[in-house]
């Protein structure tokens, strides 16, 4: 176990002590959550998920609400988008503090050595997909919560737990939905803390910026024996592919940032290229025509710096484009956003960091590092549609281990990250008044 670290005071030895002797009951839970398969996409068994959540923090005394994104990206009547929201009101005035996390998961792909749905705890590690990204985080959030009740029922202000949909696909079905409820943001919500899995000592700030977008070049189709009677859209989008290579890319290795983000790879701009589909559709049996494709789609991910303009990066692309349209003969193109994310980054001096920083210095006895994330998380959300600033990622696990085949999180990291949360929790409501 984690060896004891001298806190602040008795009221910190309380909180710690308690969770430490939850253990067992924090395996058991996150095991759990673990065996309920939250496969995204297609979004399998989140109501079975968001039930189990709903009793678990109905019997701590929570008013607890199930929510349907009826409409969002997935939604359907086969796999529809559940989230579980609770409130548990203080016994006077004060602020609310919320803890999120999203209940999906990624595809298991191969190269598993365990089940991983069986929750398999071996050598003091609990395994499974999302194990810890991010249900060992949801986990101690909740263990934190109900061992802060139990200590201090008094409490003034608010308490809010939600388990939310499709964070590995975007969020829309879940935090980005809630917060044009008006449920997950400003002025309902003070602070938030995200239990993602960025290292028990790390307090994550924020993440870099995202424009997803589909690139489409043109042809005309012909006999595959006479390509010279068509104009080959594959061809042109390999034009596409070398003018990134030879100008794009080399341009967004140079463009650096000094913002904290890790790993350090990713501190500079980046462009991966998602997926690319020509010609003749996928799937079928038997042999393919002969056909020229007419059509090429491209689909790009580009992560871009808080120094960067949305616009500019867009026009960068663009830019590429038009001087092929020029200089190539035949060349044509269509481009369309999917998705857009301005880098979020919330202030190192903001209550919920300080906190959180103030805990793991208790907890831990180190200064706590202070990250951004390469990708984005739900903090967009939070930010951009909430209007809530005081947001942060802080939870037990390591982020590398995030969708990789035999994720794992870590029994002590759960149980040390719980207790930062649960005493950064207390200085939240009582506005740093000692326990």
């Amino acid at each position: 176990m984690v060896a004891a670290r001298r806190t602040s005071g008795p009221g910190t030895d309380a909180l710690a002590a308690a969770i430490a002797s939850r253990r067992e009951e924090l395996v058991a839970l996150t095991q759990d959550l673990i065996r309920i398969p939250t496969v995204n996409p297609p979004g399998a068994d989140y109501l079975q998920a968001c039930e189990y959540l709903q009793d678990r923090m109905t019997r701590s005394g929570f008013e607890v609400e199930l929510i349907r994104a009826t409409g969002a990206p997935g939604d359907s009547d086969a796999f529809p988008r559940w989230n579980v929201i609770g409130r548990r009101e203080g016994k006077r005035p004060g602020p609310c503090v919320h803890f999120n996390s999203h209940i999906d998961v990624v595809e298991t792909g191969s190269g598993w050595s365990v089940d991983p749905f069986s929750g398999s705890e071996r050598d003091g590690r609990i395994y499974g997909r999302g194990s810890c990204d991010m249900k060992g985080g949801l986990a101690a959030s909740i263990i934190a919560v109900e061992v802060f009740l139990e200590i201090h029922p008094d409490y003034p202000g608010a308490i809010e737990i939600s388990g939310t949909a499709d964070e590995e696909s975007g969020g829309y079905g879940g935090v980005a939905h809630l917060a044009e409820k008006g449920l997950l943001g400003a002025p309902r919500v003070d602070h938030m803390i995200i239990p993602e899995p960025l290292n028990k000592d790390r307090i994550c700030l924020g993440h870099r910026g995202v424009w997803w977008a589909e690139i489409e070049t043109f042809g005309r189709i012909a006999h595959g024996s006479m390509p010279f009677l068509g104009d080959c859209a594959v061809r042109h989008m390999a034009a596409v592919l070398r003018a990134f290579e030879d100008e794009l890319y080399p341009a967004l290795a140079r463009r650096t940032t000094p913002m904290p983000i890790v790993p350090e790879g990713a501190r500079q701009s980046t462009m991966n290229i998602n997926s690319i589909h020509g010609g003749l559709m996928e799937g079928h049996d038997g042999f393919p025509a002969a056909c020229v494709p007419d059509s090429c789609r491209m689909v790009i991910d580009r992560r871009f710096l808080i120094e960067e303009e949305l616009q500019a990066v867009k026009d960068e692309v663009s830019d590429v484009l038009d001087d092929l349209t020029r200089s190539r003969q035949g060349f044509s193109y269509g481009i369309s956003d999917i998705f857009e994310v301005n880098p979020t980054l919330t202030d190192k001096g903001a209550p919920v960091v300080r906190s959180v920083a103030s805990a793991i210095r208790q907890v831990l006895g180190r200064e706590p590092e202070f990250v951004i994330s390469p990708g984005t998380y739900d903090q967009k959300h939070i930010d951009r549609i909430g209007r809530l600033k005081d947001c942060i990622a802080y939870g037990p696990g390591i982020l590398d281990l995030a969708h990789q085949p035999d994720e794992y999180v870590g029994i002590d990291d759960m149980i040390a990250s719980a207790t930062v949360m649960a005493i950064a929790l207390h200085d939240l409501l009582y506005g740093g008044k000692a326990i």
